[in-house]
């Protein structure tokens, strides 16, 4: 069976590389790009594609996590050799005494043909040697600066990288930075053929990683994909968050326990301290925030969201923000073990019957996202919005899927609220009676002046198009990426 082999979408990252690459050839100078993005998010196919069809010379290193210093630095003495950036490889050394040494001897190798220089996964560099990030903003000042080098550094470890740059470290303004994300649901949809409320499916379903999108037979339907993948317990589908997890929590301490709470469902801060927590009781208040912090802040493997309105409101709520990941927590991971015993249909069967209110739930924050992408490109009738968020109150009564305000986190004004529906019937006049009465409580909320916005899978009953004032369909979600 055909799978999505070809490189897909990533027009306007290209075309930020091949600026870079114009500069240094025009003015002879080096430039560097640190370039972050989470695991399977296409970081090195992006980079290689680019080298590819950027008809200059290029070497590129990557670096394996726990190898010793000086395995690590014959790799990168080996791979510049070989590379043919060097006009004479005799000429270098045949060994390099650490990374100062190295950079030294990159700079000798380096003629004056614009050179692209890849250094990937740089974060295992810097843990294996605490001189390496002096040693690189050192080479950068004094040699590599001063050559038409495109110097290009690569890493999934999106704290490190951030902390490369930031002001308080020695590359701190030596490169721009450039955060590759997952690619959208529109390239989703694009690369796979697949019409607009299977995009946002499969977009869900893959988070957008092209590591489980390569796996994907061009036209074939989210669920019958998803049938296909239960033949195999190492498929892509599994094995890209399984790898994700280990990678970023390899041991089972309470950050993953706290990860897998919000996983399976929990959002607020009292129910994952409970069900993270342990036989002596809830997670404490002190250990849990700085956890949520952590994984927040630092690891950016979840998302927060807080109550949009003209006032402050509580409680905030957190997810998993790759929608694969929180599949795979919430469904997959249970399928997959079915999958290993042999028991494939019943892992389809049990993902199956999930689906449906999985999904009611996650595409959610994907509709606020196109909502307020389309506001910001002037594509809704309301000029002052800035932000699309939702509401809640403490008790979840009610709960408001959409509001639209001219700034967050506290409005000054609600412009627009509404309902998200997400299933195979039409938004009707139930629906609108349950609306009507929840947006009453949203501080800001005016009669006859706030308008109503509904996002319907399956469209809007005729008989309510003149009580809304804007309806969506998949297509209007998918148009704000495209």
């Amino acid at each position: 069976m055909v799978v999505t082999t070809g490189f897909v979408g990533r027009r306007v990252e290209l075309g930020l590389l091949q600026t870079r690459v114009q500069r240094v050839t025009e003015t002879r100078m080096g430039v560097a790009v640190a370039i972050r993005g989470r695991r399977q998010v296409g970081k090195s196919r992006l980079v290689q594609e680019f080298c590819d069809a950027a008809q200059v010379p290029y070497m590129y290193f990557t670096a394996t996590k726990g190898m010793p210093v000086s395995e690590s630095l014959a790799m990168f003495l080996a791979e510049m050799k070989g590379s043919g950036i060097a006009p004479d490889p005799e000429t270098l050394p045949e060994s390099i005494s650490g990374w100062p040494d190295a950079f030294r001897v990159l700079a000798t190798a380096l003629g004056d043909t614009p050179t692209i220089v890849v250094i990937d996964e740089l974060p295992w560099l810097a843990e294996q040697d605490d001189v390496f990030d002096g040693a690189l903003q050192t080479a950068w000042n004094r040699l590599l600066q001063q050559r038409p080098v495109l110097l290009l550094l690569l890493g999934s470890d999106i704290h490190m990288m951030e902390r490369l740059t930031a002001y308080d470290r020695p590359f701190y303004g030596r490169a721009d930075n450039l955060v590759l994300d997952p690619l959208n649901p529109a390239e989703v949809g694009r690369a796979l053929g697949l019409d607009a409320a299977e995009s946002i499916d499969a977009h869900l379903i893959t988070g957008g990683l092209p590591g489980i999108l390569r796996s994907w037979p061009p036209g074939l339907p989210p669920l019958e994909f998803v049938r296909r993948e239960c033949s195999d317990p190492a498929a892509p589908l599994f094995g890209v968050p399984e790898s994700t997890l280990l990678a970023e929590f390899p041991v089972p301490d309470q950050a993953r326990r706290v990860l897998e709470a919000i996983g399976s469902g929990e959002r607020t801060h009292a129910t994952i301290a409970a069900t993270a927590g342990s036989r002596s009781g809830a997670l404490p208040s002190g250990t849990l925030s700085p956890l949520l912090h952590r994984l927040s802040t630092d690891k950016q493997v979840l998302a927060v969201d807080q109550p949009l309105s003209v006032k402050p409101g509580k409680p905030a709520l957190y997810r998993v923000a790759d929608s694969n990941l929180r599949l795979y927590l919430a469904t997959l991971r249970s399928v997959q073990d079915l999958v290993r015993r042999g028991r494939s249909n019943a892992a389809y069967e049990l993902f199956a019957r999930r689906w449906t209110s999985w999904r009611g739930k996650a595409v959610e924050p994907l509709v606020r996202d196109a909502l307020e992408l389309s506001a910001l490109a002037g594509g809704l009738q309301w000029k002052d919005v800035t932000t699309v968020g939702g509401w809640w109150n403490r008790a979840f009564n009610p709960e408001i899927d959409i509001v639209g305000a001219d700034r967050s986190p506290i409005a000054n004004r609600v412009i627009f609220t509404g309902s998200i529906k997400w299933l195979g019937t039409p938004f009707d006049h139930h629906d609108l009676a349950e609306l009507t009465r929840g947006i009453a409580s949203i501080p800001g909320f005016e009669p006859h002046e706030t308008a109503l916005v509904v996002v319907s899978l399956a469209g809007i009953e005729q008989t309510l198009t003149d009580t809304v004032d804007l309806v969506w369909n998949a297509a209007d979600v998918l148009s704000a990426w495209s």
